[in-house]
């Protein structure tokens, strides 16, 4: 008989780091210093009200989840069952969009292909099996992207909303700079994490929030602030800027949410300074417990919320189904979702959860 393959174990406590870094889980109680630099000191970022200089914070949000909470939800968590895989039909992008149209295409979790009169964009692009610090261990896929990596179009610019394993994906990035060398557009500090998948400095720039950069085609790339925070492995805990994206090209707009809690005054100032989308791509999942996720996930019913603060004419749905990163099951976010349109007196087409590899347009 064959000697049974070895078996790779971590320390207990080594795994559960790991895995809250792939969830989405701080590792420790994190407090903000003064919004002051000491007289003649270096900071590498502009001191504002959500950056101290050094690190980033969540303006009139202090305290978030730590290592100990994550351990009080693993260790009485009840995930729902997901399916191992989802059958996907893979389709291909449609033409490039003219002045007056965008085309927005869910491939799976937060990326988006989006098709614009001032080119192509890739949000938070992710095609790897596995999110997570390691290649073997962390949350698997389920269903494969909606749109083959190989019959995508020519990608023009990648947008990067935050580093966390599931948005920020290098082995991905690398794909996508070596096949397509785009311009990559991302928050404060990300940068380096560009230039690890092989992006030169001069295609990357890195805006804070309510920065704006506008392409040689003419698309205009605006970040946008969100309730979140930002952690890796091997780097300092909310060294690097979360937030989203608002595009517009020619006559067409839409906004990129990003990953954030709910926090209405973030989504009206938004529509205040920004205008009203015509699609806006908006996360539903990855929300239960409520107790510990909705410091840093909205829920459909809070979703729902941010769509009537933006006032986008249509809504997607993103962040869900994909991997499984919190208790709740593959569907539940697709029912409260129906249920909160309803309840806000809604119509379905409104805010819509497509199949991966369908699209929305405008």
């Amino acid at each position: 008989m064959p000697a049974p393959a070895p078996t790779l174990r971590l320390p207990r406590r080594r795994f559960l780091r790991l895995a809250a870094l792939a969830t989405g889980a701080t590792l420790g109680k994190v407090s903000f210093p003064l919004i002051a630099a000491a007289p003649g000191s270096s900071t590498p970022f502009p001191i504002s009200d959500h950056c101290n200089g050094h690190t980033f914070f969540n303006p009139k949000q202090s305290d978030v989840r730590g290592f100990t909470d994550f351990l009080r939800w693993k260790f009485s968590a009840k995930p729902a069952a997901w399916p191992e895989s989802v059958p996907v039909k893979s389709r291909r992008s449609g033409p490039q969009a003219g002045a007056g149209t965008l085309a927005a295409h869910w491939i799976n979790h937060a990326t988006f292909l989006l098709q614009t009169a001032g080119g192509t964009v890739l949000t938070d692009p992710v095609y790897s099996e596995r999110v997570s610090p390691v290649s073997w261990a962390g949350p698997r896929r389920v269903h494969t992207p909606g749109i083959a990596f190989a019959d995508l179009p020519r990608i023009d610019v990648v947008v990067l909303s935050h580093d966390h394993y599931d948005h920020c994906d290098l082995a991905t990035l690398e794909r996508f700079n070596t096949a397509h060398a785009p311009l990559a557009v991302t928050l404060l500090g990300n940068g380096p994490l560009l230039r690890a998948a092989g992006f030169a400095p001069a295609r990357i720039v890195e805006l804070d929030w309510w920065g704006q950069h506008t392409t040689a085609a003419g698309l205009s790339i605006r970040a946008t602030p969100a309730r979140h925070w930002s952690n890796r492995a091997t780097s300092p805990r909310n060294a690097r800027l979360w937030g989203g994206f608002f595009f517009q090209a020619g006559e067409r707009t839409a906004h990129f949410v990003g990953d954030t809690g709910y926090n209405g005054e973030i989504f009206r100032t938004i529509r205040q300074r920004c205008g009203a989308p015509d699609v806006a791509m908006i996360p539903i999942g990855a929300y239960e417990p409520r107790w510990f996720m909705a410091e840093q996930h909205c829920n459909p019913e809070e979703a729902v919320k941010i769509h009537v603060e933006l006032g986008a004419k249509q809504s997607v749905a993103m962040h869900w189904g994909t991997f499984q990163l919190t208790d709740e099951s593959r569907e539940a976010p697709l029912t409260a979702l129906a249920v909160a349109l309803a309840a806000a007196k809604l119509p379905p087409a409104s805010f819509r959860a497509v199949d991966p590899g369908e699209s929305v347009q405008a």
